[in-house]
């Protein structure tokens, strides 16, 4: 934390300097999740690659993979060369009377890839508005079948979707939407905890007026790294089945083998699937939401007014198929399943017996760790210590976390666990 600093201000606004070695700016990049007056300056990458970011000063492990999607390590020669490619052919063709090789080749990559009969790919440009696209699926499905009254969405609590208004409608966070105060308690939602009883009441109670029940299946990423059992799920589609209602997963954190599991979809299907971050191996922004044949049947009509009325300008960009195809190619040549396995074994023997009395629970599920604290104070400074150890992190509230890129190497994992443990060695 910088403080006791007076900066002198530059006479053009925006005009960098330099305080403790961090790069201050004028109000000129609005970032994200900070108060703007408040904020630690931003480190100032000048490259990256393999596992690391590169400061003027510093060399550090990216223990977060840029938001969980750089599952390949940074400027990944196969990746890159892939863009470049399709870049000297065109950049983006809108998907409006249009289409081309690389949506087409990436929408049947991904009906082969995944599970059951998910071969109907709706592409956007991020995971909210993917999560969006969703929603607005499930709604529409039910209103061109004429059940008008079926307008609520199952959630669950502590759930994070996105930062667009439906998703934080759907999402259940204070500490991100309190902005949805302004208009009150939804009528649309409900939210459960991740209990089989719970679950069951609400589908008694409100299956005639669900469309759909949306997860993120049994890792809870923003909400605090909550990670739950598969039989939650599991009583989940034989309830969503029972009742004629849509199951939604939200795989933009979990899929591509976060949770240890390929896709949980593996495990129990949903009728869509959401995907996005790690798509494109966090080259380049691009999303999916991945419908069944029934979802899409539903609007595969004569009647104009039955048609899925959405489109994102960049969807389906040329750019971001080529690096999703080239993405999903290293995903499966270079077994990552083992990789990921690999990932979780070290971070358990690591992290075995490690406990302090400001934890409230150590997590591990896949190649994600979470170390919740009492107290959030407790680890508000751990960014300064982390750069200082050559690692890059950014805790959110009672959560100190890692999800490393699937590249790293086991010493580097070992680093990442060693500063997290250290920190509060520390600080004893």
């Amino acid at each position: 934390m910088i403080t006791g600093v007076k900066l002198r201000r530059k006479e053009k606004s925006g005009a960098p300097t330099k305080v403790n070695n961090r790069i201050v700016r004028d109000k000129m990049i609005w970032y994200p999740y900070e108060q703007m007056k408040t904020m630690q300056h931003p480190y100032k990458i000048i490259d990256a690659d393999g596992v690391y970011l590169y400061t003027e000063e510093k060399k550090l492990i990216d223990s977060i993979s840029s938001w969980w999607s750089v599952i390949h390590g940074y400027k990944n020669p196969e990746i890159t060369a892939a863009i470049k490619e399709q870049a000297d052919i065109f950049s983006h063709i809108m998907l409006g009377s249009l289409t081309h090789e690389p949506v087409e080749k990436l929408a049947k990559k991904l009906k082969d890839w995944l599970p059951g009969d998910l071969d109907n790919c709706f592409f956007s440009d991020s995971g909210s508005v993917a999560v969006e696209v969703a929603l607005k699926m499930a709604l529409q499905y039910y209103m061109n079948r004429g059940e008008n009254e079926r307008t609520m969405v199952l959630a669950l609590e502590h759930s994070y979707h996105g930062d667009t208004f439906k998703t934080m409608e759907v999402g259940d966070d204070e500490d991100y939407h309190f902005v949805l105060n302004a208009y009150g308690k939804s009528k649309y939602v409900v939210h459960i905890p991740t209990e089989k009883t719970a679950l069951e009441k609400a589908f008694e109670k409100y299956h005639k007026n669900l469309n759909c029940f949306i997860v993120e299946p049994l890792l809870q990423g923003a909400g605090g790294m909550r990670m739950y059992d598969i039989s939650f799920l599991e009583r989940a589609r034989e309830l969503c089945d029972k009742y004629d209602v849509m199951l939604i997963f939200d795989e933009v954190a979990t899929g591509f083998g976060r949770t240890g599991n390929r896709f949980v979809a593996d495990l129990v299907l949903p009728d869509i699937l959401v995907l996005g971050k790690a798509l494109t191996g966090g080259h380049i922004g691009h999303a999916a939401t991945v419908a069944n044949n029934k979802v899409f049947n539903g609007f595969y009509d004569d009647d104009p007014e039955h048609a899925f009325m959405h489109g994102p300008t960049f969807m389906g960009n040329a750019l971001a198929c080529s690096a999703a195809i080239k993405s999903i190619e290293l995903f499966e040549k270079n077994n990552y399943m083992e990789k990921i396995n690999n990932i979780e074994k070290i971070t358990r023997r690591e992290m075995y017996g490690f406990e302090d009395p400001r934890i409230k629970e150590i997590r591990i599920m896949g190649a994600c760790v979470c170390i919740e604290v009492y107290n959030p104070e407790d680890i508000t400074c751990y960014p300064e210590f982390a750069y200082e150890h050559g690692i890059f992190n950014r805790p959110f509230l009672n959560y100190l976390y890692a999800m490393v890129p699937y590249i790293i190497e086991e010493d580097e994992l070992i680093k990442v666990l060693s500063t997290m443990k250290a920190w509060f060695k520390k600080t004893e």
